[in-house]
């Protein structure tokens, strides 16, 4: 079972060296964890400790059954808008549910071998929605940073910011001095102190100042969400029923797909600074198991966490036991401290999630793509404006959409159909484009260049472009297609179309076609119908089947002298007046004689 998991090759040579590498990362990773853990539940609406749930169950199963060695699995900022909007929306119940369906989701995702598919989302819809995910987490800690009182978290940002501005006349002096502490302690303790994690020791210190100088100054993690037990709560089936499956499908499969994407993402970064390589099928099942279990302990879903799987690599990581170190040491932690962190005030969370957000914004590549001012742009803009101002769901959606339409018509522009003529100033007068007219060209022969996919975008500027240049009506029409390396329905349809047309009064000859473009008109009859004889390798043999095609009489006197058989075509005319008048002369000779 084992070697068809394919786990051996992740524990090859493996030593008590080794495992001394993997103990120490996994302490570190779940030191840096904890915090995070609870800082994401409490910014999805639900409580901290689900988040410490979710952190050791899905760490420990990710990096047991995923496919990256290194990855760390957990909570992470990137479902902060949907969860709490989920929460709000339809209860933390229900959340459970769209946790565990996007587990199956990710799980059929993986056997269906759909990983490599997700590679195809553009970068600018996951930059425009990452950035839009930080801009909402980053305002959504606003309040706790301030020690605001009675705000009310709403779905939608706007809201959020109006219940902000309403409530400003109670900032807390004392929230704000410990979310100081705690900010200045996580942005200079990593260039004191590198090895020690900022965020931590930001939220000891600060917990600590609170708790003895103004212990009822403040509003904590106690306070508002009670005390955390010492425990995993017990298994329990969520409630599951059709109307709830249909119902929360929708927001299921973005998690989904949000949850595929981050973990992918993680696992390529983990490979760039490992020089290894993930199986990305393997991850989607392993982060899908790991989604269908931690729901039945009450967590929250989880992916791949990109920071902490950089951690993990930095601080010595040689295999997956760093992952599941990690999580067993989360839940040593919960049992012996969890009372402790009921005195964690909220305003020492909020600037650790605030710079969550801050790291995870790619503000840099944001504004690049930005004043590129290209379709990328809007579609960058388009997909943040969404995430932020509506939800993350519309906005994947409408950003996908506009990027295929963009990329469509894009393509589009790349589709060229143009006449063509031979060079006879190059060597072997080579065929190319050329400033032709009807009057330049060839009278009873019309090339065309073909260059670009032959798809829905371009069909039909393509069928458009040959059959208004071939008014004039030539014998032969050769199309010569070595650089279409695609054709689809609507190509092949217009195709077809271009060929019965003028087959009505000439032939069709095609040069060059690729594997794909012949095996598709095969598949459809188009080849049958152009005709076997009528398909050539090479653009020469074509145009030497062509000039046999010819109505020769018309080709005596043309002065054109497009191809180099024209010469003779159009002396012709003249040697068989020579012949006409030596006849007529001996005819004469002979009637004097006589």
């Amino acid at each position: 079972m084992l070697k068809r998991l394919e786990f051996s090759g992740r524990y090859a040579d493996y030593s008590l060296q080794k495992f001394q590498k993997d103990l120490l990362s996994g302490v570190i990773v779940a030191v840096i964890a904890i915090p995070l853990g609870m800082g994401f539940a409490i910014a999805s609406g639900v409580k901290p400790e689900y988040g410490i749930y979710t952190t050791i169950i899905a760490g420990i199963l990710i990096s047991l059954l995923g496919g990256s060695k290194f990855q760390i699995g957990g909570p992470t900022g990137a479902f902060i808008p949907i969860l709490f909007g989920i929460v709000l929306s339809y209860g933390y119940e229900d959340l459970l549910v769209a946790g565990f369906l996007a587990g199956i989701l990710l799980i059929l995702m993986g056997v269906f071998k759909l990983g490599s598919l997700i590679k195809f989302i553009p970068r600018p819809v996951t930059i425009g929605f990452t950035t839009g995910i930080a801009v909402t987490i980053f305002v959504g800690q606003i309040a706790n940073f301030l020690g605001l009182q009675n705000v009310e978290s709403k779905e939608l940002f706007i809201d959020n910011l109006k219940e902000i501005a309403a409530h400003l006349y109670t900032v807390n002096i004392y929230s704000i001095f410990t979310a100081a502490i705690c900010l200045l302690l996580i942005l200079f303790i990593p260039k004191w102190i590198p090895k020690i994690p900022g965020p931590l020791i930001g939220i000891v210190v600060s917990t600590i100042i609170a708790t003895i100088f103004y212990p009822t100054e403040v509003a904590t993690i106690g306070s508002k969400y009670g005390e955390i037990p010492s425990s995993l709560p017990q298994f329990q089936f969520p409630d599951i029923t059709w109307e709830k499956i249909v119902h929360l499908l929708r927001p299921a499969f973005v998690i989904a797909i949000l949850g595929g994407i981050e973990s992918l993402l993680s696992a390529v970064v983990a490979d760039g600074m490992t020089n290894s390589k993930h199986h990305s099928n393997r991850e989607l099942i392993g982060q899908g198991v790991a989604n269908v279990v931690t729901p039945l302990f009450g967590g929250i879903p989880a992916t791949g966490a990109i920071a902490r799987t950089a951690t993990n690599i930095k601080t010595g990581a040689v295999s997956p036991i760093s992952g599941i170190v990690h999580g067993l040491v989360v839940l040593l932690i919960l049992i012996l401290f969890a009372p402790y962190a009921t005195n964690i005030p909220l305003s020492s969370m909020a600037p650790v999630l605030m710079i969550v957000a801050w790291n995870m914004s790619e503000r840099k590549v944001f504004y690049q793509v930005l004043k590129t001012k290209t379709g990328d742009s809007l579609v960058i803009a388009a997909t943040f404006l969404l995430t932020v101002f509506i939800n993350l769901t519309v906005a994947v959606e409408f950003g996908l959409l506009l990027a295929v339409i963009l990329f469509i018509k894009n393509m589009s522009y790349h589709m060229v159909t143009k006449k063509a003529l031979p060079n006879h100033t190059r060597k072997n007068a080579k065929v190319e484009v050329q400033a032709t007219t009807s009057q330049y060209g060839c009278p009873q022969i019309s090339i065309f260049n073909i260059e670009g996919p032959l798809f829905f975008g371009a069909a039909q500027s393509f069928a458009d472009n040959i059959m208004n240049s071939i008014h004039y009506k030539p014998k032969v029409l050769l199309l010569r297609m070595n650089k279409v390396p695609f054709i689809d329905t609507t190509g092949n349809y217009y195709l077809t179309s271009i060929v019965k047309n003028f087959s009505k009064h000439g032939i069709v000859l095609i040069s060059g076609l690729k594997d794909q473009p012949i095996a598709f008109i095969k598949q459809t009859g188009l080849y049958h119908i152009v005709g076997e004889e009528h398909f050539f390798d090479h653009t020469g043999e074509a145009i030497d089947y062509a000039l046999l095609q010819l109505d020769k009489n018309r080709c005596i006197g043309c002065k054109r002298f497009v191809f180099n058989e024209c010469t003779a075509l159009s002396c012709a005319g003249d040697l068989q007046k020579v012949k006409k008048k030596n006849d007529q002369v001996r005819k004469k000779s002979l009637m004097t004689h006589e």
